[in-house]
């Protein structure tokens, strides 16, 4: 016999608990409750965030809005599942009006829906009526934007950035003071973590950093500023690009008094190489993802902080707490 879950004087229907009961016998039903009352949008629907789109409809979110205006193109077919294999269909319609159609399929229970529009044009408003905001395939701008926009809302709302290229990956989270209960033994007790902004996080000088701070942090900022000096859109770069973005990469690690060392020529070529997606790093790194945001709707488990990194070449995941600038003198 199921019982239905009462939790904050509202209940799990018996369809939800009968469909979610695994979910709930693993983070019990409050967890599945805040899960099925919140809302999700997802911007920019390359690889890893297919996976994500899809992680979180299993799981059973309460709502997804992506937002993708491009057309379908081979390079993105090359590792989104979600698009049908019927080229009758594509004519006049978006990415993520065809994702959407798929992603129904996957939960009935959970509703999708389609945000047209360019991203950086929308407001604080629109934002806050989210719980979590993930954005992919953005320029350094629009990162920082978003999430400014997200901070200014009157509720907290988590943000995410994902970037896949290549063989690379890099996540970034900000949930900015975030709490949530843990438990110790018997007992349980409140947590508190502050996480900075993404524009704060990569403001802090690279001699402040770790000492063994991951090679593709470094890497990528090299050539996220290389686009946004550029004017390219990211991913728009080859391996023809290397001499111009090596030539950047002696003067960053100039202006930040570090070796030009720590930053490998052939992490670069990889890097530059950016509209390659690999299916398998995709699905790590979606998954990584589906488990973060998650963790933070829920209230379950230690939420990351503040950056991930994923490198297929040697297959390792870390984690670097980039938010905390060292004072001199």
């Amino acid at each position: 016999m199921r019982l239905n879950p009462k939790m904050d004087g509202e209940e799990l229907t018996e369809h939800e608990t009968a469909l979610y009961d695994r979910q709930i016998r693993v983070w019990g039903a409050d967890a599945q409750r805040r899960l099925t009352k919140s809302h999700i949008l997802v911007s920019g629907l390359e690889g890893s965030v297919i996976e994500f789109c899809k992680n979180i409809v299993l799981a059973g979110v309460g709502s997804l809005t992506i937002n993708d205006d491009r057309l379908v193109t081979e390079e993105l077919l090359s590792a989104n599942f979600l698009i049908p294999l019927d080229e009758s269909v594509y004519s006049g319609r978006s990415l993520a009006e065809l994702c959407c159609e798929s992603l129904k399929d996957f939960n009935p229970m959970v509703k999708v829906f389609v945000e047209k529009g360019d991203l950086s044009g929308f407001g604080i408003d629109f934002f806050g009526k989210f719980d979590a905001v993930v954005i992919n395939c953005c320029s350094l701008a629009t990162k920082k934007s978003v999430n400014e926009k997200c901070r200014k809302s009157s509720k907290r709302v988590a943000f995410y950035t994902v970037d896949c290229r290549d063989t690379c990956a890099e996540i970034f989270v900000d949930l900015q003071n975030y709490s949530y209960l843990k438990n110790k033994g018997d007992e349980k007790f409140e947590c508190l973590i502050e996480y900075p902004s993404f524009e704060e996080a990569i403001f802090v000088p690279w001699k402040s950093l770790p000492k063994r701070v991951s090679k593709l942090y470094l890497a990528m900022r090299v050539i996220e500023k290389f686009e946004e000096l550029e004017g390219r859109s990211p991913g728009e770069t080859s391996t023809t690009d290397l001499v111009y973005v090596q030539k950047l990469k002696r003067e960053l690690c100039e202006s930040n008094s570090v070796s030009e060392s720590l930053i490998p020529d052939s992490l670069l070529v990889r890097l530059l190489k950016g509209k390659t997606e690999f299916p398998p790093v995709c699905a790590i790194v979606g998954g990584i993802l589906g488990q973060e945001v998650i963790k933070a709707i829920s209230g379950k488990g230690d939420p990351l902080k503040n950056f991930f990194f994923f490198d297929a070449m040697d297959g390792k995941g870390l984690i670097e707490d980039i938010s905390t600038v060292k004072m001199e003198g």
